[in-house]
């Protein structure tokens, strides 16, 4: 069934009055309803939704079947996270909208003759309004139906979507409004930027570039700062000059699961604030907007270096290169700098490994930056690196950190952990040592970023629900596994283990095993998900969590309260 847009629009109050004369709201049902249970919605009822939000429910369906309707998407269009954000059932990480566990797996790629649903939701509601945004939040506890919430859906925990649910997509809202001086309660908070969940990292740093400003965010182009990302706590290449995100946010404004909009900061409903900032992506509403604290705009220095090693002592020898990069990683800490350095393998030519280093220097021009970073590149390559790759630039931070787009549409997960600082000071040998077990033990690309440190070490007296393994680390590392679209679900069953069974050891050998990590990248299926994404925070968390979703309206696997429920969020198991 599809939707038109329809001329008569039911206000949200209408619906709320036809809802609540329904006999079909059983909070206490183990499982939501899916499509047959007699708690369904009719397609009347249905209906009625969809003129209550004047025409803006839609059927959704895979990124396949909407590039086959359409007679067909480019690469190029399959490929851009900006194309992808657009589609409803489109996620940038492919395999979130399959769904391997059914017989015979439902999987839907481009090019494909036939599709399944897969994991994605059957209905959208593209909210324009915060009245649409309720509308579809009522409607979902009146039915008992699970709910999906997108903002531009680039999650690689795969959190965005979920199997006949009904999504609310924040996609539309765009809007952007700057500060000279933010109110908060009484408290003048300075100059500051309200920015729709919608909005993408890219527009927004050239909106703040034409007011002078600049705000932390991340480094992905089409990341959506008011949405996943901050509730996550939000890394930056500024964050060791500026902190995370949630440590520059100051307000949200959130519909939770009473379908009511509510202001959330310190003076306001500060509990939720706390948990906002932290406490994990899409479990406590559908945030409209937040606001963040914006600075003075400056020029940088970004540098994007790659070093191979190649034939067979490629892995040695990157060992040892990553040792070296251990062994330097303090030297530019007066600088302030962020740094994103991966290493992947290159088998187009005869076995290689690759490390890109991609550095972000704050305030410090190129000539600074180059003599900064010489030292460890002049040690790489006595170790038996080659440097194929260098470019070094000063310009405005704005424009370094606004990319055109992101390419995306691999099927892959990841597992994390933030390494101390302690490890780099006492065992760099270690660091060298774990690259070599991670890549002979099948590790597809090894990410490491340098984002603490500085002033999110310094930010540790913030009360938030950031998880505290954040101020003391260094390095927040992550292995992606990865497989290719017709991969059987069998390899795509022992991808998704590989970090637990075999990675997470090698990390532990060199952390210990109590390490935290960054919800927003790392394995959704982390069997203490409570400690390793929350820490001591995770009490505190729950019972936020029961005072404004009591009936667990937004779980995702990994979030708060989702020990309750199976991995699918649909039935309860506790």
């Amino acid at each position: 069934m599809s939707f038109v847009r329809v001329p008569t629009r039911l206000s949200f109050l209408s619906l709320l009055v036809v809802l609540s004369a329904s006999t079909l709201r059983v909070n206490s049902q183990s499982c939501r309803n899916a499509p047959g249970d007699a708690g369904f919605p009719t397609d009347d009822a249905w209906r009625a939704l969809n003129a209550s939000i004047s025409g803006r429910l839609t059927t959704v369906v895979p990124s396949g079947q909407f590039c086959k309707d359409r007679g067909g998407c480019t690469d190029a269009e399959w490929s851009s996270a900006t194309f992808r954000a657009g589609i409803p059932g489109a996620m940038d990480y492919l395999n979130w909208e399959q769904d391997y566990d059914v017989n015979p797996p439902e999987v839907c790629v481009n090019n494909i003759i036939t599709c399944g649903q897969g994991n994605i939701p059957l209905y959208a509601v593209l909210a324009t309004t915060a009245e649409d945004v309720q509308a579809g939040i009522a409607f979902a506890e009146a039915y008992n139906l699970r709910v999906a919430i997108k903002a531009s859906g680039h999650d690689a925990s795969g959190r965005s979507t979920a199997r006949d649910s009904l999504l609310i997509s924040t996609h539309l809202f765009q809007n952007i409004s700057f500060h000279d001086d933010f109110q908060v309660g009484n408290n003048s908070m300075g100059s500051a930027v309200t920015v729709g969940s919608g909005v993408f990292l890219n527009n927004l740093y050239r909106a703040a570039k034409d007011q002078g400003k600049i705000l932390v965010g991340g480094g992905a182009a089409t990341v959506v700062a008011a949405g996943g990302y901050i509730q996550g706590g939000g890394h930056s290449p500024l964050s060791p000059l500026l902190g995370l995100a949630a440590d520059n946010v100051l307000q949200f404004t959130i519909v939770t699961a009473d379908s009511k909009v509510v202001t959330a900061d310190e003076t306001q409903n500060s509990d939720l604030f706390w948990a906002l900032r932290g406490g994990g992506a899409g479990s406590w509403g559908v945030i409209l907007s937040a606001t963040f604290r914006t600075y003075p705009t400056f020029n940088g220095t970004h540098a994007i270096t790659l070093i191979n090693t190649s034939g067979s002592n490629a892995t040695s020898t990157m060992a040892d290169i990553m040792r070296l990069h251990a062994e330097h990683i303090f030297d530019m800490d007066d600088l302030h700098i962020g740094q994103y350095f991966f290493v992947f393998p290159n088998v187009t030519s005869g076995f290689e490994l690759t490390l890109t280093l991609n550095t972000y220097f704050p305030n410090v021009t190129e000539a600074v930056a180059t003599a900064a970073i010489q030292p460890f590149l002049d040690d790489a390559v006595a170790t038996g690196g080659r440097i194929t790759s260098q470019s070094i630039e000063e310009m405005n931070i704005n424009d370094i950190l606004a990319g055109e787009d992101d390419v995306v549409a691999a099927n892959l997960v990841m597992g994390s952990r933030l390494f101390p600082e302690d490890v780099y000071r006492n065992s760099p040998d270690a660091i060298g040592e774990m690259y070599t077990k991670l890549f002979e033990g099948g590790a597809f690309i090894i990410l490491g970023t340098m984002v603490s440190g500085g002033q999110v070490a310094a930010n540790a007296h913030i009360d938030s629900a950031v998880t505290p393994k954040w101020r003391t680390s260094k390095t927040h590392m992550m292995v992606v596994n990865a497989w290719a679209d017709d991969a059987e679900p069998s390899e795509v069953q022992a991808q998704t283990e590989l970090f637990q069974k075999m990675q997470l050891p090698i990390f532990e050998e060199v952390i210990g095993t109590d390490g935290g990590a960054y919800s927003n990248e790392a394995d959704p299926t982390e069997p203490n998900f409570q400690t390793t994404f929350y820490g001591p925070n995770y009490d505190r968390l729950s019972e936020i969590k029961r005072k404004y979703d009591p009936s667990d309206r937004f779980i995702v696997e990994g979030g708060v309260g989702s020990e309750r429920w199976d991995t699918d969020g649909f039935c309860m198991v506790a």
